[in-house]
Order: structure tokens, then sequence, then C-alpha cells
């Protein structure tokens, strides 16, 4: 006869630990070579910027081992390899920049210094959110949020306009790309509503042509996201955002749903969307004929709008080859904004094929770990922000490197963990905070549950940490129907605004 072994699940602190070695090596040894290549030497603060990445990453560490002990033990060391591998390419660039006597060249110590600030603002999440179901009382004033952070910059004043798309918003020497804590704050939203209302939006409606079509009142809130991505797209000419956004909402409502339709009709109104604003509005029209045309002279000539940048980071990747010119022995610092949209292409100019692969995997590494998360863990309202979450960040980086490699039209979004820019760093390190909060409750090991003896008959009753009776079934004397299933997690939200509470 089969017996059923119980599994022991470790910590794994000191796998992470472990992990971390090659995941800072990469990133001191990125930073040196940068160095070495550009300028044949040892930069001169080599050895503090190898202690402080390493105090950084050993905070985190010690808070995990403090307050998540089981939080997972692989998505720590892939986010500060990649960090490390960002800051390396940055400081390359900006070494660059500055022997070819540009001012503009001092942003390697500013991505350092956010780099500080994120781990200090992950570490604070980690401290202050001791469950991550206490986000899902605020799911109506996330969206609320969300939606005043997606139209900040279409405020006078303080809105500003940067390349031809109106994302930023800059009070006095601060500025932030409000976007990127959005797609946060909407992930929680819609994490909160889909929980509450799955069983409707799968089972509800009519079949059209095999698709299970939702009632009109159901349609909603997801005609309202899309108003407001196209929204995005018109008023701030950022279809990069636009696009993150409305696919954050489609990919968890499949995840809450599992029903393919959701998939088919946004998809429809996206494309829809975006077909209509391309030709309608002429920046965006622009940005597909760079997509299209981009080796026209016509296209590539263009002052404003061509395809030049494009074009040179395509050159780049090519010059990389199969390994790439190594660190500091290419030319990134030709292509316009190599240190924060296109990224990639410098990696893949001086690590080449191999090295993007590297980078690629790393990321397919952290969103396999996040849809794990999502997988254990027990409640609704976890494994719907885990997997929002999660593809968030994979989305992202398709959006990037499809843009940059001209599969899709280029946007402007940054990659996450790698490219220059404070706010994307600072949210994409709460996003990994929030993952390992979220696993740590995936992986903690369930509180074994014995039976307690009772005096009278009745049903049997476990409670935890009670030893079984010595003499034959232990009853209960209380009444229990028939039918009655037990106890049923409680799945609703704890906040509401008007409607009924199923």
């Amino acid at each position: 006869m089969a017996s059923i072994q119980p599994h022991r699940v470790r910590p794994g602190r000191g796998t992470e630990l472990l992990l971390l070695v090659p995941a800072l090596g990469i990133g001191i040894a990125g930073y040196v070579l940068a160095g070495l290549g550009v300028t044949d030497q040892v930069p001169p603060h080599a050895v503090a910027y190898a202690v402080g990445t390493t105090v950084l990453a050993l905070v985190v560490h010690v808070v995990l081992r403090l307050r998540a002990p089981y939080a997972d033990p692989v998505i720590l060391p892939v986010v500060v390899a990649l960090n490390g591998l960002g800051l390396g390419m940055i400081s390359r660039i900006s070494l660059a920049y500055a022997e070819r006597g540009r001012a503009d060249s001092g942003f390697a110590d500013r991505q350092l210094a956010w780099t500080a600030i994120s781990v200090a603002l992950a570490v604070g999440v980690l401290l202050l959110l001791r469950d991550h179901r206490t986000l899902r009382r605020y799911t109506y004033t996330a969206m609320v949020a969300a939606l005043a952070l997606i139209v900040l910059p279409l405020l006078p004043v303080i809105g500003q306009t940067v390349n031809g798309a109106r994302i930023w918003v800059r009070v006095g020497p601060v500025g932030m790309q409000p976007a990127e804590f959005a797609k946060i704050a909407l992930a929680v939203f819609f994490a909160g509503y889909l929980v509450t209302h799955r069983d409707t939006l799968a089972l509800a409606g009519k079949k059209v042509l095999g698709l299970q079509l939702p009632r009109a009142r159901d349609l909603g809130p997801i005609l309202l996201v899309w108003g407001v991505s196209l929204l995005v797209l018109v008023g701030q000419r950022d279809l990069g955002t636009s696009l993150l956004f409305f696919g954050l909402f489609v990919a968890m409502l499949y995840l809450a749903t599992e029903r393919t339709s959701w998939v088919v009709i946004g998809l429809l109104l996206f494309v829809g969307g975006a077909i209509a604003a391309a030709t309608t509005f002429s920046h965006v029209g622009a940005r597909f004929d760079v997509w299209l045309r981009a080796l026209d002279q016509d296209v590539y000539g263009r002052e404003v709008g061509g395809s030049y940048q494009v074009v040179q980071g395509l050159f780049g990747m090519a010059n990389g080859g199969l390994f790439g010119t190594g660190w500091g022995q290419g030319r990134p610092d030709l292509v316009p904004y190599a240190e924060s949209d296109f990224i990639i292409a410098s990696i893949g100019e001086e690590l080449g094929l191999t090295g993007l692969l590297a980078v690629l995997l790393l990321y397919t590494v952290l969103a396999e770990r996040g849809m794990r998360t999502a997988i254990g863990v027990r409640d609704g309202f976890g494994k719907l922000l885990a997997g929002g979450l999660s593809f968030v960040v994979a989305f992202q980086l398709f959006v990037v490197v499809g843009g940059v490699t001209r599969i899709i039209p280029l946007t402007g979004l940054t990659t996450p963990f790698l490219a220059y820019g404070g706010s994307s760093l600072v949210a994409n390190w709460i996003i990994a905070a929030l993952l390992l909060r979220i696993s740590d409750e995936a992986r903690r090991p369930v509180p074994v549950v014995r039976a307690v003896p009772t005096p009278d008959i009745g049903v049997p009753v476990a409670v935890a940490g009670r030893a079984e009776g010595a003499d034959g079934p232990v009853r209960s004397s209380a009444r229990t129907a028939p039918d009655d299933p037990g106890p049923r997690p409680d799945d609703r939200p704890t906040e509401h605004i008007g409607g009924d509470d199923r």
C-alpha cells in the first residue's frame, strides 16, 4: 500500500544568500569591465560601489529572514542581477558621454541613488505590509488613485511633454512618470474587483459563435478601462502605457474567468481603437510608419518622428553579433536614449545575442516565480494580484523588446530594473516586494490540524494542536446539516461603493 509522506517546506533563505553571490558578482563585474573598456582603468569608486550594492542586497535579505522567512528564494537574486546589469550598462554609457564632452553624463550616479531609494521603499513595503490581503480593503481607493495618476500629466503647470509624449509630472526639481505607479494601483483594483465578480463574468451572458459574451452591465468596467486607455493614447501620445494598462486588465480577466472570449474581445477593442487612432492622429500614425517603413529614406531622414533611433539600434545589435563587442568596446552611445528606452539595444551590442538571451532568461525566471506564487497562494485576491504583477513585468518587457526589434511599433516604456529612470526603478522594486510578501504566504506551511476529543456524540471536528482521542472516533455534539459543506473562505471585499453585497 502506498503511503503519503509529509513534505517539509524549507524557508530557503540559505539558498537565497547563495544565489546573491553570483547576482552581485554580475553587476560588480559589469561596472568594473565597463570602466576598463572605456578608460583602460578600474573605476576609482569600484570598491565603494561593490560594498554599497552588497549592503543593499543584504539588507533586503535580512528583512526577509525576519519578516518573510518563507518568501521565494529566487526573486530577490534575479532582481539584484538585473538591477546590477542595468547599473553597469548605464555607467558605461555615462562614461562614453563624458568622453564626448556631453553635459548630461552624470545620470549613472543618479541611478545609483535611485537604486538605494528603491531598495529602502521595498524594505518599507515588507515591514509595513504584514499580510497582502490588507490591500483588498482599498480596492476602490486603488481605482481612484490609479485614475488620478493616469490623468495627472494632463494637468497644466505640473504636466510636462518630453519627446512628444505628455507622461511626466514635475514639481520643482523632482520629476516622475505617474503611470509607473498607476499600474500597481490598477493591479490591486483589478484583483479586488475580479475576485468578487468572477462568477458573473465567467458564467452570465449568451454564447455567440462559440464566444461567451458578458451581459451589458458586466461589460461596463472593461469599457471604462478601454476608454481610459484610449484617453492615455490620445491625450498623452503614449502608445506603450495605453497598451500596458489594457493588456493588464485583459490578462487579469482571463486569470479570473479562464474565458478565452475575454481575450478575443479585449484584442478586438484595442486593435480597433489603435487603428482608429493611427488614422486620426498624426503622432500615432508616425509610430506606425517607423514600424512598417523604418529603412525608407524619407522616414529615416525625418527631423521629428523619424526612424533614426530604431535603425541605429538595429545596427548596434547587428554589430554585436553572437557574443558582443565586449563591455566598453561598442558604440551604444550613438543611439539616442541608449541608457533608457534603448538599453536593450546597448546590451545586445556589447554582450551580443548570447548576453541578451541570458537577460531575457532572467526575466523569464522572474515571471515564472511570480506565476508560481500565484498558483501556490491560498486566497483568490492573492492569486490575481501575484498573477497580474508578474504579467505586467513580462508584458512590459515584451512591449519594449518588441519595439526595439520592430516586432511591434516602438513605445516609450522602460525596461524593468535595467533602464535609467527613478520612477520605473522604484515601481518595479515595489512590485518585487509585493511578490515576495505574497510568496511568503504561498510557501508557508499549513498548521498541523488534529482532532479534539469531546464528551458527546456528534460530528468530528478538528482543532490545531490537540491530540486525537484514544477511544475510537472523536465526535462533537454540534448539530450540523448533512449537506453543509463546512466553512467557506470569505472572498468578498471589505470596501464597497454601492451595489449589492454578494
